[in-house]
């Protein structure tokens, strides 16, 4: 992290909470997930704690309903219900490349952006999903390469829409009766492999221009992805080892690019199980693991290894005969970090599956407000993080614990903001504002 450089914190939301089994506390009100209000009232308490933003993520597809709340509303509508009671706060979402359209995209977030005052972020993902693909025709899932290829065009496609408007081009001149100058709105005329897309987009920009671009993926070509087009990055980096190497990776990747690596933020997640003391976080945890149902997960990962659920003794080690990870055709970044989070630990498979029901691969610290203040600190000052995606374990206690106990403590030690600067995400995270001219709009990121 830039010395003098103010950490970003991204508030990611899910339902009840990040833990598996975090729903199944007696104290949580699980009628809440279902209810506006409630998530109108994270983002004030992420507000309050003057978080940089809040976060959704997305699937085009159910999920497994069995275990956790499955239910989630459109991202975006959801967003914009709680941008109607926040005034400051980054809303920032999931949306896939693969089963979406680039003008339908383009269109919503950029209705975020503009009706938030410019606090809207777009977290790019390609979704490698078989249940999601069978929503969206008879074809199967594509390939890698394939998704990646439509991703790039995807992006370009978007960001060219995006830069079609002028920031000047609305002139509401009741004089000369003229709304807009149209020689300041542009069309994109984009004919490509997987698009063809005329434009204009028939919104315009925001206060910060457009959407901030967010991906979440660290594979090779997730990262030559990010290096060329995000602007921050989410990533599950377990060790402070990983998280140096992925963070000068990702920084390499943007300097590859012709972009300031500045502008590029790195976020690793972290799931904080935060108590008053040591025991306390501790007791949390071992409630939560306690009410972890394990035959699903269990199903899961005999499916990612190839084996047959018989093989997985949940008492012993990850056997050695487990499928290599050049046979995994889709999400291999995430099959690598469980096989490496279970090989490096000499975890059992029980314990493999509480730590992934957990935090999914993402670091779980349990333990005092001044002991995840000193994680988040030693993280940033290591060169491995411009800031984190804090995942609560447990909502809305766990963003209210990280608020109250840990943000305090943060800026005491001058790492983080004790008011907010500005009033855009792109201000939170210290970005620019991108350059206007479609179709060469992707230019606007390597400023």
């Amino acid at each position: 992290m830039p010395e003098k450089t103010q950490l970003v914190l991204n508030a990611f939301l899910m339902t009840a909470g990040h833990h598996e089994s975090a729903w199944r506390l007696p104290e949580n009100d699980t009628s809440r997930v279902r209810d506006v209000a409630y998530f109108q009232d994270l983002a004030r308490t992420a507000e309050r704690g003057l978080l940089d933003s809040v976060f959704f993520a997305d699937h085009p597809g159910l999920g497994q309903v069995a275990r956790r709340p499955a239910e989630l509303p459109d991202p975006v509508l959801l967003l914009t219900a709680m941008a109607a009671v926040t005034e400051r706060i980054g809303l920032v979402a999931t949306a896939s490349t693969t089963f979406s359209e680039p003008y339908n995209l383009a269109r919503a977030f950029a209705s975020l952006d503009l009706l938030s005052g410019g606090r809207a972020g777009w977290n790019v993902v390609t979704t490698a999903a078989e249940q999601a693909a069978a929503n969206f025709g008879d074809g199967p899932l594509p390939t890698p390469a394939e998704r990646y290829a439509r991703a790039q065009e995807f992006l370009d496609v978007v960001l060219g829409l995006w830069g079609g408007w002028d920031d000047d081009a609305q002139l509401a001149d009741k004089e000369r009766g003229v709304w807009i100058d149209p020689d300041r709105v542009r069309t994109l005329d984009h004919v490509g492999e997987h698009f063809r897309v005329k434009g204009p987009l028939n919104v315009g920009r925001s206060p910060q221009g457009h959407p901030v671009v967010v991906q979440a993926g660290s594979s090779p070509a997730g990262i030559e992805l990010a290096g060329r087009y995000a602007e921050a990055v989410f990533t599950a980096q377990p060790t402070l080892e990983e998280g140096r190497a992925f963070y000068a990776t990702l920084k390499a990747a943007a300097v590859r690019a012709g972009r300031n690596p500045d502008h590029v933020k790195v976020l690793p997640g972290v799931v904080p199980v935060i108590g008053g003391t040591e025991a306390e976080a501790r007791d949390l945890e071992r409630r939560l693991d306690e009410l972890v149902v394990l035959d699903h997960p269990l199903e899961q990962l005999a499916e990612m290894t190839g084996l047959p659920v018989e093989r997985l003794e949940l008492d012993a080690p990850l056997p050695q005969d487990i499928r290599p990870v050049e046979e995994v055709r889709s999400i291999s970044s995430r099959y690598r970090l469980v096989v490496d989070l279970a090989r490096r630990e000499d975890l059992t498979v029980r314990q493999l599956l509480l730590r992934l029901g957990g935090g999914r691969g993402h670091r779980t610290f349990t333990g005092t407000p001044e002991q995840v203040a000193d994680t988040i600190e030693q993280w940033a000052a290591a060169a491995a993080a411009d800031g984190f995606n804090v995942m609560p374990p447990v909502l809305p206690a766990g963003l209210e614990a990280f608020v109250d106990h840990v943000v305090p403590i943060l800026q005491r030690r001058g790492l983080f903001r004790t008011e907010y600067a500005g009033s855009t995400l792109r201000e939170h995270y210290g970005l620019p504002v991108p350059a206007t001219g479609a179709p060469a709009a992707a230019a606007a990121l390597t400023a």
